[in-house]
């Protein structure tokens, strides 16, 4: 993908991070600050109150924070754990490999969603918990891809050639295998963060998620509790709903079209 083709598809979620970031300046009001109940979208709150009497948009914004703390920093260490789980099992091979994929096939085995749930149900809720509990399973299934590829790769010349000049296990997975196969991690990645936003979201419509801090997935809970879903609020439910669809496509659409080249 080209740098220019790469930007045009970014900058909306550049828009996000910076809103993330600045959502102390950018907010109207306090997120946790109480007025009237139940009011709909006017100019003094655009979209109006929640059952507490605190600002929806207040709350979307301050929830961009912790939806996307949630779903990158889930990506980013399911993705480096993996791929390094990944090409350490497909170099080495033997026990290290049997033992690896030993793991593997027991995270597959387990249904993801409802482990995390049962996770986060015993553990405190927080934000950390949460990327804990996304963490344990989710790299799973970096690490198999990135082994299968990693196998066929170990076998070219140039590692060949790497290992009779004495090259080290380590230089060759981060020198030659790992970025020889940075568009299936990038891939990786990306979906790593859908999952990761989506798995939170679930959690916190579920009454789990964070009791300090405000999310997309929280909000949706309020609304259902108070029963902002059933009486037709949509300014309530609608937009953070919108926001985790367009936030997971705008990642979605970084993936690269090209093929994996070896180099």
């Amino acid at each position: 993908m080209s740098c220019k083709k790469w930007m045009v598809r970014a900058w909306p979620l550049l828009v996000l991070l910076l809103i993330a970031c600045f959502a102390g300046w950018i907010a109207p009001y306090d997120p946790w600050e109480m007025s009237v109940p139940f009011l709909e979208p006017s100019g003094e709150h655009l979209l109006g109150t929640n059952d507490l009497g605190q600002d929806i948009l207040s709350e979307l914004i301050y929830g961009a924070r912790t939806s996307l703390l949630v779903g990158i920093t889930a990506a980013v260490v399911i993705t480096l754990f993996g791929s390094f789980a990944g090409a350490f099992a497909a170099y080495f091979g033997g026990w290290a490999d049997r033992l690896i994929m030993v793991f593997i096939n027991i995270a597959l085995a387990v249904p993801s969603l409802p482990l995390i749930i049962v996770l986060s149900a015993f553990l405190k809720r927080s934000t950390w918990n949460i990327i804990l509990c996304i963490c344990l399973t989710g790299w799973v299934g970096t690490a198999r891809i990135v082994r299968s590829q990693a196998m066929q790769l170990k076998e070219m010349g140039f590692i060949r050639s790497c290992r009779t000049m004495g090259c080290g296990p380590f230089y060759i997975i981060t020198r030659h295998l790992l970025p020889n196969l940075k568009e299936i991690i990038l891939t990786k990645g990306l979906l790593s963060v859908a999952s990761a936003m989506l798995t939170e979201t679930s959690i916190s419509y579920l009454g789990l998620g964070p009791m300090t801090a405000k999310s997309w997935g929280t909000i949706l809970n309020d609304a259902f509790r108070a029963g902002g879903i059933f009486n037709g609020y949509w300014w309530w439910f609608l937009p953070p709903i919108l926001c985790i669809s367009l936030t997971i496509f705008c990642f979605l659409s970084l993936k690269g079209d090209e093929s994996p080249a070896i180099e």
